[in-house]
């Protein structure tokens, strides 16, 4: 909700500076004036040149003098687009902060969401959240959480409008790249879940990024993205392949899981039966989303 204010306000700000522009239009001339009004920012090029065209307008303001050029000064910054991101972790975006969330998605507003997802409170000591794997150790499910991962991307789907998408930057960077950008491009609400590997999975963490890759490689973790503006059938697409690695040999590579095999080798079994079968029945949905 933060971020959506810092969203609003910008706009109000560049209502007023747009105001203010042209009720100096005598003392600026209607070339410079309608230049600034109409440029668009569409590439490279053309965000230069009105960033150009605001710093000619800035030094023009200095010898106007009076409040009307002196409050354009100071809001002449926003006469440009600004990218605006709302950043935060799984805590927050699956669990204590997800009406927030849920309720940005729904306006419309041209902002991006990014959540650092490392499935547990990291900030506050490894607590369990909603975004915690079924069968994972963790405060408050020391024994394994006994119920599976909640599914914040399809819930962010349902909305239609919004450009969702999850990645992860250990599995493929230039598809990290790609999305990010295609996310920024996107003119509404956009949501990327990227997988944040964290010092509560018990790895070594100088090997994130090779956890990551796992991850993906596996099935545990799968890549895609769902652009509502596509046409019908290339909105939702998986952007890895089926998975071409047991999950046990990326769940039980991190402490997390392996530490209930060691406390509990028939419990550590049935929680890995139950998480293969939640993957299993994952793919089959994302399969089935393919032909929106």
């Amino acid at each position: 909700e933060f971020g959506l204010g810092i969203k609003m306000a910008n706009e109000k700000k560049k209502e007023m500076a747009l105001f203010l522009l042209d009720q100096l239009r005598p003392e600026l001339g209607d070339n410079m004036v309608d230049q600034l009004t109409h440029a668009t920012e569409t590439n490279e090029a053309e965000i230069k040149f009105k960033h150009d065209l605001i710093g000619a307008l800035k030094e023009r303001l200095k010898g106007i003098g009076g409040s009307t050029a002196n409050n354009l000064y100071h809001l002449a910054d926003f006469l440009a687009e600004k990218s605006l991101w709302i950043i935060g972790g799984d805590g927050w975006a699956y669990d204590i902060g997800y009406g927030g969330l849920d309720h940005v998605l729904s306006t419309g507003e041209n902002v991006n969401i990014l959540v650092l997802d490392t499935e547990v409170y990291s900030n506050t000591g490894g607590q369990k959240s909603k975004s915690t794997p079924i069968g994972s150790s963790a405060k408050f499910s020391v024994n394994g959480k006994t119920t599976g991962k909640k599914d914040l991307a399809m819930q962010a789907i349902a909305h239609g409008t919004a450009y969702v998408a999850q990645i992860a930057m250990g599995g493929n960077d230039m598809h990290t790249i790609r999305t990010i950008l295609e996310a920024e491009a996107y003119p509404g609400p956009s949501l990327i879940i990227a997988y944040s590997h964290c010092i509560a999975h018990g790895i070594d963490m100088s090997h994130g990024a090779e956890e990551q890759d796992f991850a993906v490689k596996s099935g545990y973790w799968p890549l895609f993205h769902y652009n509502p503006l596509k046409e019908q059938g290339q909105r939702f697409m998986i952007d890895s392949k089926e998975p071409s690695m047991p999950l046990a040999d990326f769940m039980y590579h991190e402490n997390r899981f392996n530490v209930i095999k060691a406390k509990d080798p028939e419990l550590a079994e049935r929680f890995l039966h139950e998480a293969e079968a939640m993957r299993n029945d994952k793919w089959h949905r994302l399969t089935t989303l393919k032909g929106l």
